[in-house]
């Protein structure tokens, strides 16, 4: 039997869709499971400085259609420090605070390990991030509302560029993982995606470009994973250099990639990852994220979820965007 009785949330690192659904899922599961449940806001900075209240099922009323967090985020460097653990080790024993679930990306649940390892704290995670980088879970909360919104964004500039024959540049976000640019490309219709995965492999704009654009396409869309040295402005300006005959555009969606309400698949999927936190944390589990795989729940241990190997795009989508793109 569970010696929990109070359980604190979080959210961290960068702000995902369906984050409000999963605060209010742990709110209410929580409460109907006969747990007192405490918002933590601004993530790990405010476990450190104590910026905490009890939430009631009226304050998670209404949030579920809600982009971002009620709960806000942000990185904490000090939280990396042994003082700044001590802290908010300190305000979960003020708050009377038992277990821990974190809502979060890479970064986050690496804080979450280093927390429970340190103070032997139950804590769950969530994975929420649209970059969907995450290992052990096929989805993460947040990327089915961000492909939809770049689906979107990218259905109206091929307008654009097919009214003007023009090439166009989409860079998306997704840091070192190319999910984001190689399944919004195929549900896009997109000629090409250059993306991380690939990048040490072949020169990928090359081969796009000798693919069979020169030879029956004036206009087209390439989407690109972000990157400080090869990110989207970087391959405009090498096709202006060597095949100037074509006229190009750059489109960096940006931050509008975050926001907005989650989608049906985001909402039910955060609700679903917050009931079952809730039921990890009844049963003893402690040090666990909450994952996706085949349509089940799984377990999977922050060590895992978090290890260096980076979760990589399936190839045989590459391959399948090159047949559907001729």
């Amino acid at each position: 039997m569970s010696k929990i009785k109070t359980i604190g949330i979080l959210t961290s690192g960068g702000d995902a869709p369906g984050m409000n659904a999963a605060i209010r899922a742990i709110t209410r599961a929580g409460i109907y499971n006969g747990f007192t449940i405490k918002g933590i806001y601004r993530g790990y900075e405010g476990l450190i400085h104590d910026e905490v209240k009890t939430l009631t099922t009226e304050d998670v009323s209404g949030i579920i259609t809600r982009g971002g967090t009620i709960l806000k985020t942000a990185r904490s460097m000090e939280f990396m420090t042994p003082e700044g653990m001590q802290k908010a080790y300190e305000t979960c024993q003020k708050e009377e605070i038992d277990a821990l679930v974190v809502i979060g990306g890479n970064g986050s649940l690496t804080g979450a390990r280093n927390f429970g390892m340190e103070f032997n704290f139950p804590v769950v995670g969530l994975p929420g991030t649209i970059d969907n980088d995450v290992n052990g879970t096929d989805d993460t909360i947040g990327y089915d509302t961000t492909m939809n919104t770049i689906m979107q964004c990218v259905d109206r500039i091929r307008d654009t560029a097919n009214s003007h024959e023009r090439i166009f540049f989409v860079e998306v976000m997704g840091r070192d993982a190319g999910f984001l640019a190689q399944y919004s490309a195929i549900a896009c219709g997109a000629e090409a995606a250059i993306i991380p995965e690939e990048m040490t492999e072949v020169d990928q704009l090359k081969e796009f470009l000798t693919r069979g654009i020169r030879k029956s396409k004036k206009s087209c869309i390439v989407i690109v994973s972000e990157s400080p040295k090869c990110g989207a402005l970087y391959y405009a300006d090498r096709v202006k250099n060597e095949f100037p005959e074509f006229d190009v555009r750059v489109s960096i969606l940006g931050h509008l990639q975050r926001g907005g309400s989650p989608t049906a698949r985001d909402r039910v999927l955060a609700s679903w990852m917050g009931c079952a936190a809730i039921e990890a944390l009844k049963t003893g589990q402690r040090n666990v994220m909450i994952g996706y795989r085949n349509g089940e729940a799984v377990l999977v241990p922050f060590e895992y979820c978090i290890r260096t190997e980076e979760k990589r795009v399936d190839k045989t989508m590459i391959k399948v965007l090159n047949e559907l793109s001729i």
